[in-house]
């Protein structure tokens, strides 16, 4: 869960410059997201995305970290995250989850989303619809004196009602200067002590959700997690100030509309 003296809170001026590179992940995310379609490579998206990264005057939080090849995440149908833009070419029928992680003037906006690709089943829509609501039922907590435990048990305890899983394996995560910070927040309730909440807090919650077993599995190139049983799986994440008054978003968007 990380010690409470190791979560770091951020100071007014802080907040602003993260306002500010949230937005600016918030708008590649959203065009990043437009330019997906069948026919496509996901090299292609990745690409497009580094592109609007040029444009914002900022870097991808992903490229380079810990040897990631790529400038955004890709991942496609079973692949549920950290998939490498390829010459694999999107199908009408495809789910697709982008995560765009970008840094801007020293700080990082995270968010990521899944995108319909033409006509897709009616399962993969009420998963997606499921995973969206479950990332705003965790953010309901967002809030000065609320439990983490309570906000990260939140999505599992949506899901599991319509018999999906969460990945176990990955978890969400502070964030501020750097991409990964204290605490971990895990989308189901975690063991031990638990953390209250305070303002200047600043997470990425992003529920990683499957369709079958939350089980996954790494493939050969080391990064793209694929679900076990080969059943799809999606992905949203927003960057979330905890406040007094209840959560920002730092990453606005709108939610999906079918």
């Amino acid at each position: 869960m990380g010690k409470k003296n190791r979560i770091k809170i951020k100071s007014a001026q802080d907040i602003e410059k993260m306002r500010v590179a949230g937005k600016v992940a918030s708008d590649i995310l959203q065009r990043a997201a437009s330019f997906i379609e069948a026919g496509k490579t996901t090299k292609e998206i990745d690409l497009y995305a580094a592109e609007l990264m040029k444009e914002h005057n900022c870097r991808s939080a992903f490229l380079g970290y810990r040897g990631f090849p790529a400038y955004t995440c890709i991942s496609i149908n079973e692949e549920v995250v950290h998939g490498i833009g390829s010459e694999r070419v999107i199908k009408d029928g495809d789910i697709v989850s982008i995560d765009v992680g970008i840094q801007k003037n020293g700080w990082i906006g995270d968010n990521a989303l899944t995108v319909a690709v033409g006509n897709i089943s009616q399962e993969a829509k009420n998963l997606m619809i499921a995973t969206e609501q479950s990332l705003f039922e965790s953010i309901s907590y967002a809030k000065t004196g609320e439990s983490l435990a309570d906000l990260c048990g939140a999505v599992e305890e949506y899901v599991e009602k319509f018999g999906y899983s969460v990945v176990r394996d990955l978890v969400g995560h502070g964030v501020g200067k750097d991409l990964h910070e204290d605490p971990q927040v895990p989308n189901y309730r975690p063991q031990g002590k638990d953390v209250k909440l305070k303002a200047g807090m600043v997470l990425a919650i992003e529920p990683m959700i499957n369709q079958g077993v939350g089980d996954v599995i790494c493939l050969d190139d080391d990064w793209t997690i694929v679900t076990k049983d080969s059943k799809v799986s999606a992905h949203f994440e927003h960057t979330v100030l905890v406040t007094d008054e209840g959560p920002e978003i730092l990453t606005p968007r709108p939610r999906l509309s079918f």
